[in-house]
């Protein structure tokens, strides 16, 4: 893989097993993910799918078989996006309504209506 600079290699590493997903937001809730494992391996599933789509492509192969493992791939995709939310509901929604952190509400809301488009 072919890196730009030194900060997007820093972007693009995979966090070990060892190391928690904790991040800060400008509203300076820190938090671990719990789903980080599964996470990341519904990742790789559907950066496999997408590899394979790419090789058909390159091969010519047919647009319906391409169409259904691009389907693959969606679906791969919407199930990582409904374990980062259901976390994300546990937890930090939680959180912030208990400390009524309304940046972080305004963030999620935010977030799912990009999801949603």
């Amino acid at each position: 893989m072919v890196h730009d600079s030194p900060k997007q290699e820093e972007t693009l590493k995979t966090p070990t097993a060892a190391s928690a997903h904790t991040h800060i937001h400008a509203h300076t809730h820190a938090h671990a993910h719990a789903q980080t494992k599964a996470v990341l391996n519904r990742l790789s599933r559907a950066i496999g799918h997408l590899t394979a789509v790419r090789g058909m492509v390159e091969q010519g192969r047919d647009c319906s078989e391409v169409l259904i493992q691009l389907a693959a791939v969606r679906s791969a995709i919407n199930g990582t996006c409904e374990v980062i939310l259901k976390d994300h509901l546990e937890h930090c929604v939680v959180n912030a309504i208990k400390t009524g952190d309304a940046e972080a509400l305004d963030e999620l809301k935010h977030a799912v209506k990009l999801l949603l488009k």
